[in-house]
């Protein structure tokens, strides 16, 4: 059996595509588990259990499979997906040849300056591996990054869980093109789709604001500080690159929802950055 443990927050927009292309892509018996904080009971139909939850991102997932972990063998998957990322062909081949190789497949976001840790919007192991880890996506080591200061993000936990056990993985690297955005609109080994920030609006990543901040002169400091010294050098640059974002995901996102012919010929152009 394999278990797929996603969290939709604040709005449904995703949902039907989601649960769609996981019912017609999908090769093996599975059941969808989620979270739907902010969003209307009703859509509970599209799932196979909902539970109730509050807080970040990564303890929701952690929740998930804590609760899926109770009821599942140690032998059957778990598939860790974002709400706003879905198959686009059977991924369960290229997870199957992969956890001959090692216990767990995840996506490498290498393209968002180099992250080296496992990523939730795709990631698939055994719940026995999940539970002897343990598996957690919290937020909490740090590398350095390309800038030179130290970040962490959503998998922080279990990039640290696997080195300090020495469990190897498999890393899903972006098999796309960058022309739309150099990270979101991903598509990763040929087999998902990833639209990223799909929930939030205004989001500018770590990759826009080190652009920015490079074109800026090299500023630095907190977020607040660093917009108003963007600004004010590239003439609202930063405000520029969000509109231009968020015009881009609304068309993006429309295709994909009236599945217009050729969406993913639209995200799939070009050659992929070479991996960090």
């Amino acid at each position: 059996m394999l278990y797929v443990a996603t969290v939709h927050y604040s709005s449904p927009r995703w949902i039907e595509i989601q649960t769609k292309h996981l019912r017609r892509h999908l090769s093996v018996p599975f059941e969808i588990w989620t979270s739907l904080e902010g969003i209307d009971s009703s859509y509970s139909s599209f799932f196979d259990a909902v539970i109730e939850q509050r807080g970040p991102h990564g303890g929701k997932l952690n929740h998930l499979a804590l609760e899926i972990s109770h009821v599942a063998r140690d032998e059957d998957l778990i598939m860790f997906i974002d709400g706003d990322a879905f198959p686009i062909a059977d991924p369960m081949p290229v997870v199957q040849e992969a956890l001959t190789r090692a216990p767990l497949v995840a996506v490498r976001r290498a393209e968002n300056l180099g992250d080296p840790q496992p990523h939730p919007c795709f990631c698939v192991t055994t719940v026995g591996t999940w539970r002897s880890l343990p598996g957690d996506w919290s937020v909490a080591p740090v590398w350095r990054g390309v800038s030179g200061r130290f970040v962490s993000d959503v998998g922080a936990n279990l990039l640290r869980a696997l080195e300090l056990s020495q469990t190897p993985w498999v890393q899903l690297l972006r098999s796309n093109g960058g022309e739309l955005h150099p990270l979101f609109f991903a598509v990763y080994a040929d087999i998902v789709y990833h639209h990223g920030a799909g929930f939030r609006q205004a989001a500018l990543p770590r990759t826009e604001r080190h652009r920015l901040n490079a074109e800026a002169g090299g500023r630095r400091g907190p977020a607040r500080l660093l917009r108003g010294a963007l600004e004010r050098v590239t003439g609202s640059a930063w405000q520029r690159a969000v509109e231009q974002g968020e015009q881009r995901s609304r068309e993006i996102f429309e295709a994909i929802l009236t599945e217009e012919p050729g969406w993913l010929e639209r995200v799939s152009g070009g050659a992929p950055a070479a991996p960090s």
